[in-house]
């Protein structure tokens, strides 16, 4: 766990720095175009419908990760309603970060989707015909999405990981899903996320150790538009050691860790300015 702390640590000041990126107009990275069933000439082949395993979104510095901790560089502009809660963020990252703050996850408010994504601890997806679940190492969170055809129901009810539904479209997993409620940031710079949010993740698996997703939001309530985010890269965990350890969310451990180590990434990153 101390390896993983001093590794989580590092990520912070990574995430720090790209988050001056953010501010300096960062173009969008390139989406690879491939899906054959090989990486290179000899390379073990997969099954890019396969995507059992466990997976880590920050793997040894993965090239073409976009920016850390947000959906993309460019948000659209906000709407009234998605101003007056920015407005009221005060994140530790991003455009706005700085010391203390309000983050939700400080009380262990669960993340949600889509912000529990981007932590850098990995999570495990099991495959079935009715469904796939995801398993999060952090707050031990889970979500299942619906294989089976059916389609969202008329009466949710509003939830921290709202209703997902997934479907193949070639080699691409594209999971719909809505009925989430306001309350978590969409990620860790503090953009906000209402009741009329309705995300589509598009996952491609590009190689054997290989897991792309791009995001699109379409919350009206907040954006003045939809937003379609950069690529996130997530490596497969080798199969050595496959496991999630355990990572429930305690806020006087939540509260110490970022009084040690996120005020220290910050303070690191003003530094390097």
């Amino acid at each position: 766990m101390r390896d993983r702390l001093l590794g989580f640590f590092c990520v912070l000041v990574a995430m720090m720095v790209t988050s001056v990126l953010f501010a300096q107009n960062v173009q969008h990275a390139p989406v690879a175009k491939t899906t054959s069933t090989t990486t290179t000439s000899g390379a073990k082949k997969f099954d890019p419908h396969d995507f059992s395993g466990i997976w880590d979104y920050y793997k040894n510095g993965v090239e073409g990760q976009g920016i850390y901790g947000s959906i993309g560089p460019q948000p659209p502009p906000l709407t009234a309603w998605g101003k007056t809660k920015w407005d009221a963020v005060k994140p530790s990252y991003g455009p706005k970060r700085q010391a203390g703050g309000n983050d939700p996850i400080f009380d262990c408010t669960p993340s949600g989707i889509p912000r529990i994504l981007f932590f850098p601890q990995p999570f495990e997806i099991v495959q079935t015909p009715q469904r796939t679940y995801m398993f999060f190492e952090r707050e031990h969170a889970w979500r299942q999405i619906w294989t089976d055809g059916r389609s969202h129901p008329p009466d949710l009810e509003s939830t921290w990981m709202g209703d997902s539904i997934g479907k193949w479209e070639g080699d691409t997993f594209v999971v719909d899903s809505v009925g989430f409620n306001d309350k978590p940031w969409l990620d860790f710079f503090g953009y906000p996320r209402s009741d009329a949010l309705h995300l589509i993740e598009r996952y491609r698996r590009l190689d054997k150790n290989t897991l792309e997703l791009v995001l699109t939001v379409d919350d009206p309530k907040t954006f003045t538009k939809p937003w379609v985010g950069d690529r996130k890269l997530y490596k497969l965990v080798p199969e050595k050691d496959p496991k999630l350890d355990e990572l429930f969310c305690v806020p006087s451990e939540e509260q110490s860790f970022s009084d040690r180590v996120r005020l220290k990434a910050l303070q690191e990153t003003d530094k390097q300015q």
